[in-house]
Formats: structure tokens, sequence, C-alpha cells
């Protein structure tokens, strides 16, 4: 003979089932959840022995030429975290592409801004000052030396 379901045993029951839905839910969730973006960490290459550091006074490799940046835009140069921008005929400048929110690489230059696609900051191509999101902070802006039509760092 088989007891009747007690009121405790129906319950503990109910509890355990809930219990488990939960820890369902814990893992599964229908929009998609990213991990806190960081600041990337500064990537330097290895140096090989035989390869000799650039000399003093020898020429850098251009960032850009001057006739690939466009009046009131710019280029994003992704390899080295830099975008150059010409806010006016012949005015040029460079900006770090990491964002001052949460180090994402901004990765478009339009109409005048340059875009964070990770959460929306916008910074202005004259001065990398934050014109609409998140960031708080400008672009920190990049020594360059334009000779000719090459754009390269100082």
């Amino acid at each position: 003979m088989t007891s009747p379901l007690t009121r405790r045993a129906a319950l503990v029951g109910t509890c355990a089932a809930g219990c488990a839905a939960l820890a369902g839910c814990a893992t599964y969730s229908s929009t998609p959840q990213t991990a806190p973006q960081t600041a990337p960490q500064p990537q330097n290459p290895p140096q090989n022995p035989g390869t000799a550091a650039p000399q003093p006074g020898a020429a850098a490799a251009p960032l850009v030429r001057t006739g690939d940046v466009p009046v009131g835009g710019g280029v994003v140069i992704a390899a080295q975290e830099i975008v150059v921008t010409q806010p006016t005929a012949g005015q040029y400048k460079a900006f770090s592409s990491v964002c001052t929110h949460q180090g994402c690489n901004v990765n478009e230059v339009t109409d005048g801004q340059m875009i964070c696609p990770c959460h929306g900051s916008y910074f202005a191509i004259a001065d990398g000052a934050v014109t609409d999101g998140p960031a708080r902070s400008p672009l920190p802006e990049k020594a360059i030396t334009v000779s000719g039509d090459s754009i390269t760092l100082a």
C-alpha cells in the first residue's frame, strides 16, 4: 500500500522544481550578455635580437598620405590605434583611437565626428572633445609631422 501525498512532500517537491527552473534560467538569457570591456593592454611586438632600433633622424614610415584624409573627415589606422583627421583644408590632427569610456576602438569618421561603436560616444575631429555619449574625456591627441604629402608620428 502506498501512503497518500503529504502536504510537506508536495511543498518540498514544488520548491525543488522551482529551484531547478531558476538554476536553468541563470545560465540562459534571451538577450546576449557581454563581458565588461576593459582597456586594452599595450601590445609591444617582440624584438628580434638581430633587429636594430631605428636610428635617430631616420625617416619614419608614413601613417597616411595627406590626399587620403578628406577635409571634414578622417582616416582610422586600426593597426596603430590612431585616427588622423583634417578638420579644415590643410590642418591635420591625430588622436588615439582608443575610446576613453571603456577602451573600445573608434572605427569610423563621419560628418566631422569620430565614432566609437561600442557605446555610442562621438568625438570632434578638431580637438577630440566628447560631443555625445557616455565618454567623459576627450581622445588624447598624438603629435604628428606633415612633410610634403606624408603624415608621420612626431
